[in-house]
This record gives C-alpha cells, sequence and structure tokens, in this order.
C-alpha cells in the first residue's frame, strides 16, 4: 500500500490499457473545447507538470479520484488506490488533426469480488448490478478482470471530463463563483 516503482514498471493486479476516440464534432459540441486544446493541456498538465512535481505513477488528472469512488462503491480497500490509482493518461490528434484520441494505462489496479467489503450490503448490490459478484465458476478470475475493465473506463471518462471541463474554462468559473470567496475573512473572524 504504497507507491512502488516496480508496480509502475511491471505491474500487480490487473494491468490494463482503455482508449477511444473522440470525434471532433463531440470534442467540440459535448466537451465545449477542441482537439488541439485538450492535446496541448494534456501535454502541460498531466505529462509535464507531474514531471516537474516527481511523481511516480500519476501522470494523469485525477484518477484517484475516480479509482476511490469505484473502490468504496464496489467494497475494495480503499487503501489501495494508491497503486491502483498508477495511471498515465496520453491525448493525441488523429485522423489528420480532426479527432482526439485518449487512452489511460493502469499497470496495476488491485480489485477482487469476493470476501471483505464486498459482502457489504451496498457494496454487493453494486457488484450484482456490474454483474461481477462474487467468483465465476466457468472462468476464474474473469469478475475481477471485468470489475477492473469497469475501474479504468470510469477513469477515462473522468479524465475526458475534468480535462474538457479545464480546456473550456468551466470548472475554474465554477470554483471562483462557489469554492472561493471573496470575502474579507479577517473581518468576518472579528465579528464573531
Amino acid at each position: 500500500k504504497k507507491p512502488a516503482a516496480v508496480n509502475w514498471i511491471e505491474g500487480r493486479g490487473k494491468s490494463l490499457v482503455c482508449e477511444a476516440v473522440i470525434t471532433e464534432e463531440v470534442v467540440k459540441k459535448v466537451l465545449k473545447t477542441s482537439v488541439p486544446a485538450l492535446v496541448e493541456l494534456n501535454m502541460l498538465k498531466n505529462l509535464t507538470g507531474s514531471a516537474i512535481a516527481g511523481s511516480l505513477g500519476g501522470f494523469n488528472a485525477h484518477a484517484a479520484n475516480i479509482v476511490s469512488v469505484v473502490f468504496i462503491a464496489t467494497g475494495q480497500d480503499p487503501a489501495q488506490n494508491i497503486e491502483s490509482s498508477h495511471c498515465l493518461t496520453m491525448m493525441e490528434a488523429v485522423n489528420n488533426g480532426k479527432d482526439l484520441h485518449v487512452s489511460v494505462t493502469m499497470p496495476s489496479i488491485e480489485v477482487g469480488t469476493v470476501g471483505g467489503g464486498t459482502q457489504l450490503a451496498s457494496q454487493s448490490a453494486c457488484l450484482n448490478l456490474l454483474g461481477v459478484k462474487g467468483a465465476n465458476s466457468e472462468s476464474p478470475g474473469s469478475n475481477a478482470r471485468l470489475l477492473a475493465r469497469v475501474v479504468a473506463g470510469s477513469v477515462l471518462a473522468g479524465e475526458l471530463s475534468l480535462m474538457s471541463a479545464i480546456a473550456a474554462g468551466p470548472l475554474v468559473k465554477s470554483h471562483m463563483k462557489y469554492n472561493r470567496s471573496n470575502r474579507d475573512m479577517t473581518a468576518v473572524a472579528s465579528t464573531v
């Protein structure tokens, strides 16, 4: 339960690559940004920014947030988020620069579908909803592999969503409106 370079290199648990091609039309109309803006932001934030920060396996926007949510919902050990969130997010222009190819490489997703927290009522219901509860008698380990795919697919969707919100501007605007106070807190504190 520590970020280990060996697991970034060799993998641990399930190692997955999840990828998608998002058309230019969807990038513009749904994500409200452009392919070049996403490619540049990914290079600056996820790759260069993470390298400057000395990241170990964290070349992404917020994979840990998504992994944590899925882990808690499905009865996984939340502390395994540390290595399971190792993720390299890549974005590149394809099809003559028109469309976006996005991928997440996750070498150490550590999940299970039997025992522990998977037996809790809500978590068991979530695993049932995903069709991966318990052991698969016909193909041992396949339920855990499918759950790892759910994790990687969710991470890819979350990466695309957050990066688009940053590139298009609404994330910063909403934080300034709802999460940042313009009030002078020293004046507020003196009235208490």
